[in-house]
C-alpha cells in the first residue's frame, strides 16, 4: 500500500514513526480494539500501518483490508453524490427543496416547550439545497432527544441513523423524508448550525434529481467509479470475515461489544439507505475519495466533479465559525475556528481552533471514533479508522492531527 518514502514528499520518518508508538499505547491499554492510520502526501501512501484486534472476542487482526462502519463519514460522499447532480443543471444552491419535495412547504419553527405541547411561529422561508449541505436546515437529529423536535423525531422513528445506520423498521427513504417533513424545525432554516438529519434527506433529492434509488446512485455514480471495492451500505456474504466488531467503553477503562459482527444488520441491505451514516468501507477505499477530492474531483482517470466545485465545497459557507451560529448541539469537530462547506468543516484558523492544521484544510469523522481530514495546501489525506463509539470518547483525532503534522519538514 505504500508507493513512496515520506522523505520523497518532505515528512520525517524518524517523526512519523512516532505515530507506530502512540497506535501502540492506546491497544495496549484496552481501550480501542484496533488503529488503522493511513497518510497520504503529494499522491503518495508514505504511512500505512494498522495494529490491534477488528475482534476483540476471537483474536482477528485489524488488516489493511478490515471493513469498519464508518457513519458519518458517509455525509462527505452523499455531499459530492448531490453536487454532481447540481453540475447536470438540476438545481443551484438556494433553490427550494419544497420544489421537489412539496409536503415540506409552510413549515413551522419551535421556540418553547416540548414534543407534547409546544410554541412555534412561521419558517421565514423554505429550506434550500446550501441549509441541507451545511446543516444550517433548521432540522435535528433525533438521537440527543434534548429538544422538544428531538423528542417528535424519536416518537416518530425518524433517529433511525443511530440503529446501525439503518431504519427501525422497513421504510422506503420517501417515507422518511415526509414524516420528518410532517414536523417542526428547531431554528428558522440559515439561521442556525444543528447537526442533523439533513444529508439523510439529501439521500432522496439525489432519488429524486438523479432518477435511480440513492444506493444504486451511489454504487454506480459514485463508490464504483471511485473503485471502491468494499464500500456499501451492507456488507455482502464473501466480506464478512473481515467486519469489524463495534464496541462502546465499558465504564470501567475497558470496552464492551456494541454490535456483533456475526449477527449486525450490516449483513443485510437496509431498507432505506442513509446518506447521513450508513455506509461501511475500508482505509484503502477512503483514501481514494480523499485523493479525489485532493486533485480537484479527479483519480485515475475517473472524474466526478469539477475543479471549481470542489473548491466551492470546500470553502466556508457560515457567516463565521460554527460557534459562531448558536448553540453547539453535536459535532464531529470543534467549534471555535471551525467553517462548514457543503459537506465538510472547514477548517478557519488553528491557532483559535487550538489544533494544530492548515487554513482551508477540510474533514469530518464518524460516530465510532473515525476521521479523515484533507490538507490542499500541504497536499496531504489522513484516514483513520477504528471502532468505538462514541467519538468523544478519547481525543484520539487531536491527537493524530499532531503526531501527523509535526513530520512534516520541508
Amino acid at each position: 500500500m505504500i508507493t513512496a518514502r515520506p522523505e520523497d514528499v518532505g515528512l520525517s520518518s524518524a517523526r512519523l514513526a512516532r505515530v507506530d508508538g502512540w497506535m501502540d499505547k492506546w491497544v495496549a491499554s484496552g481501550r480501542l480494539p484496533g488503529l488503522s492510520v493511513t497518510i497520504n502526501r503529494r499522491g503518495k501512501t508514505v504511512y500505512h500501518r494498522t495494529t490491534g484486534k477488528c475482534r476483540v472476542e476471537t483474536g482477528a487482526p485489524m488488516t489493511s483490508d478490515t471493513i469498519v462502519r464508518i457513519y458519518s463519514m458517509t455525509k462527505p460522499l452523499t455531499s459530492v453524490a448531490l453536487m454532481m447532480l447540481y453540475e447536470e443543471g438540476h438545481f443551484l444552491l438556494d433553490d427550494p427543496i419544497t420544489r421537489v419535495l412539496p409536503t415540506w412547504r409552510n413549515q413551522r419553527v419551535v421556540t418553547s416547550g416540548n414534543a407534547l405541547k409546544y410554541d412555534s411561529v412561521p419558517a421565514e422561508r423554505d429550506i434550500t439545497y446550501r441549509d441541507l449541505l451545511t446543516h444550517t436546515s433548521g432540522l435535528a437529529f433525533g438521537f440527543m432527544v434534548n429538544h422538544a423536535v428531538d423528542q417528535m423525531y424519536v416518537n416518530k422513528g425518524i433517529d433511525f441513523i443511530w440503529v446501525n445506520g439503518r431504519p427501525k423498521e422497513p421504510v422506503t427513504l420517501a417515507e422518511m423524508t415526509d414524516r420528518a417533513g410532517a414536523l417542526p424545525l428547531m431554528a428558522q432554516p440559515g439561521k442556525a448550525w444543528n447537526y442533523s438529519i439533513a444529508t439523510d434527506i439529501i439521500g432522496r433529492l439525489v432519488e429524486i434529481h438523479g432518477g435511480m434509488p440513492f444506493d444504486q446512485f451511489m454504487a454506480e455514480r459514485v463508490i464504483g467509479p471511485l473503485g471502491m471495492v468494499d464500500t456499501g451500505f451492507h456488507v455482502p456474504e464473501g466480506s464478512r470475515d473481515r467486519f469489524a466488531a463495534n464496541y462502546i467503553p465499558d465504564g470501567k477503562g475497558g470496552m464492551k461489544l456494541f454490535d456483533d459482527p456475526t449477527t449486525s444488520q450490516y449483513l443485510t441491505p437496509p431498507s432505506a439507505a442513509s446518506g447521513a451514516g450508513g455506509l461501511v468501507s475500508t482505509a484503502g477505499d477512503y483514501m481514494r475519495f480523499c485523493q479525489m477530492m485532493l486533485n480537484g474531483g479527479t483519480l485515475d482517470g475517473v472524474r466526478l466533479l469539477g475543479r471549481k466545485t470542489v473548491e466551492l465545497m470546500t470553502a466556508n459557507h457560515l457567516g463565521g465559525d460554527m460557534a459562531s451560529m448558536g448553540k453547539p448541539r453535536f459535532s464531529e469537530a470543534n467549534y471555535e475556528g471551525i467553517g462548514f462547506g457543503l459537506g465538510f468543516s472547514v477548517m478557519l484558523d488553528p491557532a483559535r481552533a487550538q489544533i494544530m492544521g492548515t487554513s482551508g484544510e477540510y474533514a469530518w469523522g464518524g460516530a465510532a471514533s473515525t476521521a479523515f481530514w484533507c490538507d490542499p495546501k500541504e497536499e496531504m489525506a489522513v484516514v483513520m479508522l477504528t471502532q468505538l463509539l462514541p467519538s468523544s470518547t478519547y481525543p484520539i483525532r487531536s491527537e493524530l492531527k499532531v503526531l501527523t503534522y509535526q513530520a512534516v519538514v520541508d
